[in-house]
């Protein structure tokens, strides 16, 4: 009989964890924490903080007229719909002399949406209205147009889109104009008495 070839048993020595080791449940929970934070810190802010409405006519007494309005894509579009022309139906709904004004992103929107919405950016190319240069990156005319009356309470927004009704509701002291019944209309704000 021959000797029996021993073969070498692997794995004699218990071999340990290194205490960093990403399989440790520890470590997991921290880099799971540090990406989500990692991730809520570069999405774009969307949410305003809460006012109460009430403060609509004390906090804007820089509405006075020539009344500056910025335009939304979906007001435009309402507008075409409803063959509303833009600057005199604008003065009859504020009793007023009005500017329109039209940013660049809510051309960049129009210029996307195609041909379906040639007419509603025909008026927006219109030279009388008054244009806005946007610097910032992506052209989100929801988020610019609250930014902007974040930043400056001198306009009024007409708008059409629920979303961004919502989020200009909580900023005080913007009226929203909006598109109804084949004529605008300057939303109420709730507390309002005057």
């Amino acid at each position: 009989m021959g000797v029996a070839k021993r073969t070498r048993k692997f794995a004699q020595m218990k071999r340990v964890i290194g205490s960093r080791d990403a399989r440790l449940k520890k470590n997991q929970l921290s880099g799971e924490v540090e990406a989500a934070k990692k991730k809520k810190a570069e999405e774009p802010i969307r949410e305003v903080p809460q006012m109460s409405s009430s403060l609509f006519f004390q906090a804007n007494t820089a509405l006075v007229p020539p009344y500056s309005v910025l335009i939304d894509t979906n007001f435009l579009s309402h507008t075409v719909r409803a063959k509303l022309d833009l600057q005199t139906a604008l003065m009859d709904c504020l009793y007023a002399k009005v500017t329109p004004i039209i940013t660049s992103c809510v051309m960049a929107e129009l210029e996307k949406l195609g041909p379906k919405y040639r007419i509603a950016l025909r008026i927006a190319r219109d030279e009388r209205w008054e244009r806005l240069k946007c610097d910032h990156k992506g052209n989100y005319a929801d988020d610019c147009i609250v930014d902007r009356c974040l930043k400056h309470r001198i306009y009024l927004v007409g708008t059409n889109d629920r979303d961004l009704r919502r989020r200009l509701r909580k900023i005080p002291g913007v009226p929203i104009i909006g598109v109804g019944k084949g004529k605008y209309a300057v939303e109420r704000l709730p507390d309002a008495d005057h």
